[in-house]
């Protein structure tokens, strides 16, 4: 649900706000927001998972800050805060994209520890300041796993209604971008699931409902591509792409393809109206639908059980490796980092430089732009600058009220932060417009400040931070992101490689053949992401756009023949995944 993140957040700061205000104590908001602005994290993610998500944030959060605090204390030359605040804002973004923490990414933690930076207090002060973030932060866990006592598998419904929704769209209208947006739908649901933990009823009808999902969008692929029951799959582009696979399995899934056609499918797959039925039903709070047997179902919840095993023993282990290989020399999200500490410290001296005494929220402008690759970082830095600088003017109408009373300060608080994290997941500029009024209302907690210095010293951050990170984004190309592109393909080509000799073999166990088709379905999507991205940067060589289409074509019709196949053979006993 798109308003769950911003009532996280509203209830997880009224907590320790209310608690300062009983105390006479609300020039300390800025130390608890903190740790409240934790509770805008994990929501996708399954409530056990969301619990050790949150508890990193929560640890993320308190050593910023601690760093910040701590520099805050020992200088108050601006130069030198400046020089902090990029060195964290560029670790914070590097560390966010590694770990693939989801929304809102670093912007989170880069507005509250570059704040906290301009924040003059003495050494003493830095344990206690510190104790409050971690009291705001414990409140904020349990304000984001708290609903696991009402509704224990909410995040998996949602993620199986979005796949059942996103497959529906692509049945209705088969196409590259539906087909696509199916694909990764159905992975996220896949994932969810199994990041889930153990299976319970409800959990393994949800499972049922993703067969679904996965069935239509096989469907789909088999009839956008009708050539595959006359000829190899990897031929269907002139052979190009084909040679990556060995001929006889080709053959072999040629036969299997041909021998199992679209027809019987067709006659067992779930239509979009009832795919879309199914949707409703599982976001609603009654019971979960229980869809009668797709195709392969009982092979399915056999090799997704064998995987749930597998991950028990290597998940994290996994999952760990992943995040040093994205840190390690040579990944692409380094020269994103680089952009970062550039377009950040740059931002911060000019800011400086032309007499903003605290110049933070260039930093943060700055920070809050860098997206994958330049073309969504020119987007953004256009929405952010119309919503910072109209924010402004919502500042300006709402300072009166707010300064009528401390509960007015904090309503109007609450207000703002419940409107920015509503508006800003569907409409970038129009939550800027809200979190502006937020953040400088935040300052007046810890005494009033002239109006018209709050606000040209924003709207000269604002300017700023724009101007001179985009400029940065632009200055500092990631030509490493043509290198992921690259990377992407090829272990896109060996994972259907692997594919295709598994559903060529004679009797293939239903965990081999759910793992070779999982692991293809991941491909497909990090392959489609890495094109975005490199097609999204300048001064890049030439994007092999042909052999990406080819790839992303014959992946697909690999996935449907997977879940074809999947659908003629009996699970066996011994094949471990019970």
């Amino acid at each position: 649900m798109w308003f769950k993140p911003a009532l996280s957040v509203v209830v997880a700061s009224a907590v320790p706000n209310l608690a300062l205000f009983a105390f006479g104590r609300l020039d300390l908001v800025m130390y608890t927001m903190a740790g409240s602005l934790c509770a805008l994290y994990g929501h996708s993610l399954p409530y056990a998972r969301r619990a050790r998500t949150v508890a990193g944030v929560v640890v993320g959060m308190l050593i910023g800050m601690a760093i910040s605090l701590v520099t805050a204390s020992l200088t108050d030359s601006t130069a030198v805060l400046i020089a902090v605040g990029a060195l964290l804002a560029a670790g914070q973004k590097v560390l966010c994209d590694a770990t693939r923490i989801g929304p809102p990414g670093p912007v989170i933690f880069t507005f509250v520890t570059s704040a906290a930076l301009f924040a003059p207090q003495h050494l003493g002060q830095v344990p206690g300041h510190l104790a409050l973030t971690v009291a705001a932060g414990a409140v904020s866990w349990l304000v984001t796993v708290g609903p696991a006592l009402l509704r224990r598998e909410g995040p998996e419904r949602r993620a199986t209604a979005r796949a059942l929704a996103a497959a529906a769209a692509y049945a209705d209208d088969p196409g590259h971008r539906t087909r696509h947006a199916a694909a990764a739908a159905v992975h996220t649901a896949w994932q969810t699931l199994l990041a889930a933990g153990r299976p319970t009823p409800v959990r393994r009808e949800l499972e049922r409902l993703v067969v679904h999902a996965e069935a239509a969008l096989a469907r789909g692929a088999l009839g956008a591509h009708p050539g595959v029951h006359g000829r190899p799959v990897g031929d269907a582009h002139g052979g190009g792409h084909a040679r990556t696979a060995d001929r006889d399995s080709e053959r072999a899934l040629t036969a299997v393809v041909t021998r199992t056609g679209d027809h019987e499918l067709e006659a067992r797959v779930a239509g979009p109206d009832r795919l879309r039925a199914w949707a409703r039903q599982t976001r609603a709070r009654g019971p979960v639908p229980t869809p009668p047997p797709a195709p392969g179902t009982a092979e399915e919840l056999f090799g997704i059980d064998a995987e749930r095993a597998a991950r028990r023993t290597a998940g994290r282990r996994d999952a760990r490796r992943a995040v040093l290989r994205a840190l390690a020399p040579g990944s692409p999200l380094l020269p994103i980092a680089a952009r970062a500490l550039i377009g950040c410290a740059l931002a911060g001296y000019v800011s400086m430089a032309v007499g903003v005494g605290r110049p933070y929220w260039a930093i943060v402008t700055a920070a809050s732009l860098y997206q994958a690759n330049v073309t969504l970082s020119w987007n953004r830095a256009l929405q952010r600058t119309l919503g910072n600088l109209l924010g402004v003017l919502v500042f300006a109408a709402v300072l009166p009220v707010s300064r009528t009373s401390s509960l007015a300060l904090i309503g109007c608080c609450l207000f703002f932060n419940f409107a920015a994290e509503a508006l800003i997941t569907r409409n970038y500029w129009l939550g800027s417009i809200a979190v502006t009024p937020m953040a400088l209302l935040v300052l007046e907690f810890g005494g009033t400040h002239p109006a018209g210095e709050l606000i040209g010293d924003r709207v000269l951050d604002t300017v700023i931070g724009a101007a001179v990170g985009i400029l940065a984004a632009m200055a500092v190309t990631n030509r490493r992101a043509t290198g992921r592109l690259e990377r992407a393909l090829a272990a896109t080509d060996r994972a259907r490689a692997h594919a295709v000799h598994v559903i060529a073999a004679p009797a293939p166990a239903p965990a081999a053949l759910d793992a070779a088709r999982r692991g293809l379905t991941g491909s497909l999507v990090e392959l489609r992401e890495a094109g975005d991205t490199a097609a999204g940067e300048w001064w890049q060589r030439a994007l092999p756009e042909e052999h990406i289409l080819a790839a992303e074509q014959a992946g697909h019709r690999t996935l449907a023949a997977t879940a074809t196949r999947q659908g003629l053979i009996a699970p066996a006993p011994e094949n471990g995944a019970v």
